[in-house]
């Protein structure tokens, strides 16, 4: 028997950081200091917890926009239905606007090894990023959802607007983008 299957007694054990903790508050556990007032919430915390190792999986290089957004599936679907429960917000509306998130934050901290293969071989003056980046943008979901996912959403935006997805918003920027997202 693997170490620590006995301490799982049955159960699957989480092969990712932070999965633990969330199946412990699923089941009324916490160790971590948010899940003081967030494990109380009925929000479906094994789901997310589950959802976490699609994320390590997504980090392959994906042929085109459609396999990037595929393989954020999964985490977008938790996360989606953790923010419904935890925001009062819609479902279905969420998943767009966090898998774009996902998809401008995986180009913000990897760089050109989150481009998809197709977009590899286009030449231009900043090549196959600004492409990726472009098309992002020209996909973004109209509709984020709750308030905490349309700051979020248009944050990310206008980080892609801007024309680099890893450059921070000057702060009078961030402020606008920030008041407009919360109030649409």
């Amino acid at each position: 028997m693997p170490p620590g299957a006995a301490a799982t007694r049955g159960r699957a054990r989480p092969s990712w950081p932070g999965g633990e903790e969330l199946q412990g508050w699923a089941q009324g556990r916490r160790r971590h200091p948010l899940g003081t007032h967030l494990q109380r919430q009925p929000a479906p915390w094994a789901q997310l917890a589950s959802a976490l190792p699609s994320l390590r999986d997504s980090r392959e290089r994906p042929r085109d926009r459609e396999e990037a957004v595929a393989a954020m599936q999964p985490f977008a679907r938790a996360a989606a239905a953790t923010e419904a429960v935890l925001f009062d917000g819609p479902f279905d509306v969420v998943i767009p606007a966090i898998t774009a998130s996902l998809l401008h934050a995986r180009l913000a901290h990897m760089g050109e090894p989150a481009v998809p293969l197709g977009l590899l071989a286009v030449a231009g003056e900043r090549g196959p990023l600004s492409a990726w980046g472009r098309e992002l943008l020209a996909q973004w979901p109209v509709t984020a959802g709750t308030r905490p996912r349309r700051l979020w959403s248009a944050l990310a935006r206008q980080r892609l607007a801007r024309g680099d997805a890893a450059l921070p918003l000057p702060p009078w920027a961030t402020l606008l983008t920030a008041w407009r997202g919360a109030r649409s």
